[in-house]
């Protein structure tokens, strides 16, 4: 009879440091990560781990599904990064936004083809077919700012309130955060309020692939 496998016991230093991670995943100090949770700014840090009588404080699930959701990561995305360490490199062909419109930088199902891209070695993203963007000006900001790189994944499933990269047929590429999706059409809301939301046709649009990292 075969013997019963052990469960899986979760140490306080494990949670935590999957925590730090998921605030580097978005480009966020821990501190970061709490304020745009809407938690007190010192909810994550180090200082807030050990009480004042020496005894671990763990975070409270409630914390975590607040980040989960500002950082529009899944508990299963949170399992991965418990577990190894999501800190392992992978180079992916980089190129500029303002450039990606332009002919001949991907093919039909949206992966990286052509000549001009650079390297860059950045958090894998699990996607072999994943890139990075590299942001010019401010017009997306305050999610990102000039200079800013982003990592793309269209292997990776989108959800609504994920942040996309768009292509339109007519060669148009948009930083945008998918509002809703539909056979027929495609609402985007603009990461600037300054900034118009967009509805496309969905014959109207070439691709579309999810922002899955962003460094800040």
């Amino acid at each position: 009879m075969a013997k019963p496998s052990k469960a899986r016991i979760l140490t306080h230093g494990q949670v935590w440091t999957a925590l730090d991670r998921l605030a580097e995943r978005a480009g966020l100090s821990p501190s970061g990560l709490a304020k745009r949770s809407g938690l007190d700014p010192t909810t994550f840090n180090k200082s807030k781990r050990i009480t004042g009588d020496g005894r671990e404080r763990w975070p409270s699930t409630e914390s975590v599904s607040k980040a989960l959701a500002a950082t529009n990561s899944s508990i299963d995305t949170f399992v991965q990064l418990i577990g190894d360490g999501a800190r392992s490199q992978q180079s992916v062909p980089m190129l500029g936004l303002a450039q990606a419109g332009s002919g001949g930088h991907f093919d039909d199902s949206g992966f990286p083809s052509g000549k001009g891209w650079d390297e860059v070695a950045l958090p894998a993203a699990g996607d072999e077919h994943a890139y990075a963007l590299e942001i010019s000006g401010d017009s997306m900001k305050p999610a990102y700012r000039d200079g800013d790189i982003i990592v793309v994944s269209p292997g990776t499933p989108i959800r609504r309130g994920d942040r996309v990269v768009v292509k339109t047929s007519d060669g148009e590429v948009m930083v945008k955060e998918l509002k809703r999706r539909t056979t027929r059409t495609l609402e985007l809301q603009s990461l600037n309020p300054a900034h118009a939301d967009r509805a496309l046709d969905a014959d109207d649009v070439e691709w579309i692939a999810r922002i899955v990292w962003a460094s800040q």
